[in-house]
């Protein structure tokens, strides 16, 4: 999650305790597929079971299963002009007569085609509609091509930090992404919603020395004809508020944790600075893995932009160039989302509070550990402000839309599990911490699922507990005030 939220916990605790051409993948023509194959085995990766979402509903749609994203994207600086052949792998989730992804008007589309057969479609403000018979289940390749000036959309926030998402220029031509809780529609044709995790490759043509960053694995990076071109390959899905794209000028930096995971940090040229205080990833990696289990993705990147908060996009961190969004406090934080929120994600956006009071509850044991922050100060504060943010912003499971990832959703599930963790003990609740993300590996989770779990794991009935904290209007007492 953005990291600009817990800048104000931050500051409440401050106040009470002092040369050759690859083919692109995206390209070429894809193969056939019939309107009604046969099902593939369950175990597809990047196969999902995609919702209406509860809080922005007009946003994504349950009739489409993305399984794989193949991006072919060029940018012109001068003209400020993304162009993008766009190659997706579907299946269907129910018969119908059309296909509806999200995408921004600003690009325009100038063909489509469904199975290598060019199709109808339409642009219906940020809807794009393809006239299409499916069937439930059948699997399908759409080929989109467009073109156009991208430019973000307002975020449903109440903060300082950010108030649009999606792509956003910069003022020498470049740009980059942050699109929580949607905002991918503002760059590609995608089903903009986090119940529908898949797969993705990215092929990124810039104008050199600038270069393409984008999520997983650089497979390849070359300089022809006087632009830059990268390919990367994410190689387990993602949720399209996890991805994430940067064009600029970026120097690499390769490091490595103590585990053996590859670490790359993405720069400006001309900030050392950034690179040092980066370095810090390692040993935050090496405390959340002693924690949570082992990195649960091959590869770690940090991507530093022109922004003022930070985002945990899947393998690709995208932070801004500030000393609090840089600092080894959101390092921990955004790293801490790869468990929670990118490993497991929540199926509706009701459950953001899953990903944001972990991550939350993660970086102030933490801080207690290293020092920064003693743990039982940040959980009086916590306590301090509870009922404020609960009458300001809702329950954290029952928040006002247009407040999206407010306080509410970090500092009052952070005091929750510190609660649960008086309640079950250092034992029961550590290993439950560490064993819920592995447990739904690549999946998505949402309330019921969640507190079931817990309350099965655990051996007692939280159902009440849960609903108290996550959804009541007033603040249940704390125990662990004394």
């Amino acid at each position: 999650m953005r990291a600009g939220a817990v800048v104000a916990t931050a500051l409440l605790l401050t106040a009470c305790t002092g040369d050759t051409d690859e083919p692109r993948e995206a390209s070429p023509a894809p193969g056939p597929a019939p309107a009604t194959s046969t099902p593939p085995p369950a175990t597809v990766r990047g196969e999902s079971e995609p919702v209406e979402d509860s809080v922005y509903p007009d946003v994504g749609d349950p009739g489409v299963d993305a399984l794989r994203y193949d991006l072919d994207l060029r940018w012109d600086r001068v003209t400020t002009t993304l162009t993008g052949v766009e190659r997706l792998r579907f299946r269907a989730t129910a018969d119908a007569d059309r296909v509806r992804l999200d995408l921004s008007d600003a690009l325009t589309v100038s063909s489509v085609t469904l199975d290598r057969v060019p199709a109808s479609y339409e642009q219906d403000g940020k809807d794009l509609l393809v006239s299409a018979t499916v069937a439930a289940d059948s699997r399908h390749t759409l080929v989109v091509r467009y073109a156009g000036t991208p430019e973000p959309v307002p975020a449903p926030v109440q903060r300082r930090d950010f108030d649009t998402t999606g792509w956003t220029p910069t003022s020498d031509g470049g740009a980059w992404t942050m699109q929580e809780p949607f905002g991918a529609y503002t760059w590609y044709a995608v089903n903009d919603q986090p119940s529908d995790k898949a797969l993705y490759s990215f092929t990124i043509t810039t104008p050199a020395p600038w270069v393409g960053i984008a999520n997983g694995e650089l497979r390849d990076r070359h300089t022809t004809g006087g632009r830059t071109v990268t390919r990367w390959v994410l190689d387990e899905p993602a949720a399209s508020y996890l991805v994430t794209v940067a064009v600029g000028e970026f120097e690499a930096t390769l490091d490595r944790s103590d585990s053996g995971v590859p670490i790359t940090y993405w720069t400006p040229p001309d900030r050392p600075r950034l690179v040092e205080r980066l370095r810090a990833a390692p040993a935050g990696l090496a405390w959340l893995e002693d924690r949570l289990g082992p990195y649960p993705f091959s590869t770690l990147g940090f991507l530093v932009v022109d922004s003022m908060s930070g985002m945990e996009t899947q393998t690709m961190i995208t932070l801004g160039d500030n000393d609090y969004a840089t600092s080894p406090e959101v390092l921990v934080h955004e790293m801490a989302h790869h468990w929670y929120g990118d490993q497991v994600t929540p199926r509706d956006w009701s459950d953001v509070w899953m990903n944001e009071g972990m991550a939350t509850y993660l970086q102030f044991v933490w801080e207690d550990e290293v020092g920064t922050v003693p743990l039982d100060s940040a959980v009086r504060a916590w306590a301090k402000t509870d009922a404020s943010l609960r009458e300001k912003f809702g329950p954290p499971a029952d928040y006002d839309p247009t407040a999206f990832a407010s306080s509410n959703v970090y500092t009052v599930p952070a005091l929750m599990w510190h609660e649960l963790r008086g309640r079950l003990g250092e034992d029961t609740f550590w290993r439950l911490v560490r064993e819920w993300p592995a447990s739904h590996d690549d999946g998505n989770a949402d309330y019921d699922e969640i507190t079931a779990w817990w309350s099965a794991e655990s051996g007692e009935d939280l159902s009440a507990f849960f609903d108290d904290w996550l959804l009541g209007e007033t603040t249940p007492e704390v125990s662990a005030l004394g």
